[in-house]
This record gives structure tokens, sequence and C-alpha cells, in this order.
């Protein structure tokens, strides 16, 4: 079939949008000082902060995954009223401002927040400005993204499927590990790739909630803007290996991407 021809002022829209988005990247790529790349990155700062960032980003997405899994097959197969109300808020993380997904951490967990206080009292420990405030806020700034497309791949699973499965009397354990979790594993796999992804570059809840303090919740995004007050290209080099990162995921990802949100 012969393709329509585009109207102009479409076409100028389109490469506007490509501009404004391709124009910043670009003008990274430029800046970052290549003959410095692996010094920024090994010194020890960088180091420490690319390290604590990676561990926490494995574990936050790991929890993701095996708290978020079922709650998105839970999603997909409940008919309870209640999931209308669930849905929306579990997935306000994803469009809420950093700072206030900071605040809303601290409310929960600080000295005095709404479950912080009791811990505090009962144990004198506190979660906020310590290495676990850093995969917390991981697991509530990523988790979202992973119920998202899993609940979307979970409803594509064939039916007949389930239910011949049901008629051979498999459990809901069983449909989920043995039919399900097959079913949507492409779809899985993608959720917790851009889980991943948004967990290690987390910064303003991060920031809020866990500080920065070098060595115990200093991570990478953080380092990097200490950096460009203190020496701007270890910031452009450091940013550089995130870039990379972002690219390699959206590059290796991008079928399955384009199939999870056309879904």
């Amino acid at each position: 079939m012969k393709k329509r021809s585009q109207h102009p002022a479409t076409v100028i829209a389109a490469f506007l949008a490509v501009a404004i988005i391709a124009l910043p990247l670009i003008a990274l790529l430029i800046k970052v000082p290549y003959s410095q790349l692996f010094s920024a990155l090994t010194a020890d700062g960088s180091m420490a902060a690319v390290k604590l960032s990676l561990w926490t980003s494995i574990v936050a997405a790991l929890a993701s995954l095996l708290l978020g899994v079922p709650l998105a097959w839970w999603l997909s197969q409940t008919t309870m009223k209640i999931a209308h109300f669930i849905r929306p808020l579990i997935l306000a993380p994803i469009a809420l401002p950093p700072t206030v997904a900071g605040l809303a951490l601290l409310g929960l967990l600080s000295r005095h927040g709404l479950l912080g206080s009791a811990i505090y009292r009962a144990t004198g420990w506190q979660m906020p400005f310590t290495t676990w405030a850093v995969i917390f806020a991981g697991i509530f700034i990523g988790m979202p993204f992973l119920i998202l497309i899993s609940e979307s791949s979970f409803r594509q699973v064939p039916r007949d499927i389930e239910d011949a499965a049901v008629m051979d009397r498999a459990s809901d354990d069983q449909l989920l590990r043995l039919i399900a979790i097959p079913q949507a594993r492409s779809g899985i796999i993608t959720g917790l790739a851009l889980a991943w992804a948004r967990i290690l570059g987390e910064f303003g809840a991060t920031m809020m909630f866990a500080g920065s303090m070098p060595g115990s919740t200093q991570t990478w995004t953080l380092q990097i803007y200490q950096e460009l007050d203190i020496n701007p290209d270890s910031a452009y080099a450091l940013s550089f290996f995130m870039f990379a990162i972002a690219m390699a995921i959206v590059i290796i990802l991008r079928k399955s991407l384009r199939e999870a949100f056309a879904r």
C-alpha cells in the first residue's frame, strides 16, 4: 500500500519534537570529557556512589519483582470493586513529583511518621537517612512501572489457556507460576528493566528521604549533582555512563516496549 504524504505542518512539528528531545542528549555527549571518562568513574567518591546505586537498585528491583508481580496478577484477575481504588493509588508514584514522594516517605517512616514513630519507640531505629531508605525509596518509585506493564501483560494471556488449566484443577498458585508468568514473561522483564532504570536514576525522593551521605546514601545521581559544583567535567563523565545504560535498555527492549505500550 502506498504511503500517504504527510502535511508539512505535521512534519515540522515532528522534527521539532525530535530536536527538543535529541539536542540536549547530543549536547551531553559533546560536553563529555572522554579523556577523563574512566578516571572520573574510578575516583573514590564516584566509585562508592556507583557501587551503592548498583546494589541498592538491584535489591529494590528484585523486591519490586517479588511483590509487584503477584499484585499485578491479582489486579488482572480480581472483580472486587476495591481494585478500582487500589490501582490508581499504587500507580500514583509514576506521576508524583519526586519531592512529594520523598515527603510521603518521611510522613510514613520518619521518627514522627505514621509507622516510623511506633518503630522508633520500639527499637530506637529509624529508616530515613540510612541505606535502607535508599532501597525503600527505590521500591516506592520503581514498583509501579513493573505493576503497570505486568498487569497489562497478564491481561493478554489467552483466556482459553487459563480455562484449560482450571479444568485440569490447577490451583491459583500453579496458574500463576506455570501458566501466567511464562506467558507474560516478556512484559514482566520489560517492566523489571524499566523499574530498575527508574530506581537507578532516582534523585528527588532519595535526596529527601535518604539524604546524601558519602558511602551510605549518596547515590550515583546525587554524586553527579555534587560534582556539578566541584568538577563539571566529572559530572558529565558520570552522566555519560547513565546515558549509556539508558540507551542500552531502550535498544535491547525496543520491541518489548512497543508491544507493552501498544496493548
